[in-house]
């Protein structure tokens, strides 16, 4: 199994109630693959740069989950029968690159945290001015 992130495009008239099911729909060909998903993140309406297919608009969701590789292609090829997703990409995800980017992030949290420690510091030993 390989981890996956899938940037889906569902149709820009979907309401929230309706947009649930859809997700729910585009997620169950992952698991109906054997595949099995991690975490989803809805981006939200955004306009196209060119109209598609005379549409303006499209929900963004994005998705990580673990799949076969022998199978992506067969997922992708099911996406295009299922009316509710416009597009779909899918990319693999690079585990060194996210572990690095993991540790960076982590490491400025640090500093971070650091500098707000000293300018606590200096602002505890500074004299009050009257």
């Amino acid at each position: 199994m390989k981890k996956y992130d899938g940037l889906y495009i569902f149709a820009g008239q979907a309401k929230d109630d309706v947009l649930d099911s859809q997700i729910q729909k585009a997620l169950a060909e992952v698991t109906r693959l054997g595949g099995t998903v991690l975490n989803q993140e809805v981006l939200g309406k955004r306009t196209f740069a060119h109209r598609m297919h005379k549409r303006e608009n499209g929900v963004y969701v994005l998705v990580r989950f673990e799949l076969d590789p022998a199978k992506v292609t067969e997922l992708v090829n099911r996406y295009r029968l299922v009316e509710e997703v416009f597009r779909v990409q899918v990319l693999a995800v690079d585990e060194r690159r996210e572990a690095i980017l993991a540790a960076q992030a982590e490491a400025a949290a640090r500093r971070a945290e650091l500098k707000a420690q000293k300018e606590a510091a200096e602002a505890a030993e500074a004299p009050v001015a009257e």
